[in-house]
């Protein structure tokens, strides 16, 4: 299992952000490959070449990097293939509204494209239902994340309630 971190503009700029998050790895013993760090598209405004020094630093200790609420921020695509980046999150407010909207739709479906051709796991967030996760499969979306699978609980809850999450049974 992975576990997935949001991390601040405030915490990545800072100085000692990569010996901090290598020594609490080395102090819990957690392995480094189960680590996803998520960003937001406003962290990578300012210092984009010193967050790529300390992504590729912290990827070289086998530290996966998450780009969460794709496409809800200041996107550039030369940014997004420069990134080392290990998959991408189609924001909650375009799943919620693609049978709706079909202009969510079609930004859903490029996400999901996109990361594909770009060889990135997608992963859509906002998932609350059977219809919403269906669609996504359809279109090649292949992780969920959403009110479908479960509500946000303390660590003490998730610890009993994993194990009685269904895998995700593939097309």
């Amino acid at each position: 299992m992975t576990i997935a971190v949001n991390i601040s503009a405030a915490q990545m700029h800072h100085n000692s952000f990569v010996d901090d998050v290598l020594g609490i790895l080395k102090q819990t013993g957690a392995p480094a490959n189960r680590l996803e760090l998520e960003l937001t598209e406003s962290l990578l405004i300012d210092n984009v070449e010193q967050t790529i020094e300390k992504m590729l630093l912290l990827k070289a200790e086998g530290i996966r990097f998450s780009l969460d609420d794709f496409g809800t921020g200041f996107s550039s695509l030369n940014l997004l293939i420069n990134l080392p980046l290990d998959t991408l999150k189609v924001d909650q407010s375009f799943v919620r509204d693609m049978h709706r909207d079909a202009r969510d739709l079609a930004v859903v479906r490029t996400i999901i494209d996109l990361g594909r051709s770009l060889a990135l796991n997608v992963i859509a967030e906002g998932v609350e239902n059977l219809d919403q996760r269906d669609a996504l499969q359809r279109f090649g979306c292949r992780s969920f994340q959403g009110f479908l699978y479960a509500r946000p609980m303390p660590i003490e809850a998730f610890a009993s309630h994993s194990n009685t999450i269904p895998p995700y049974q593939g097309l």
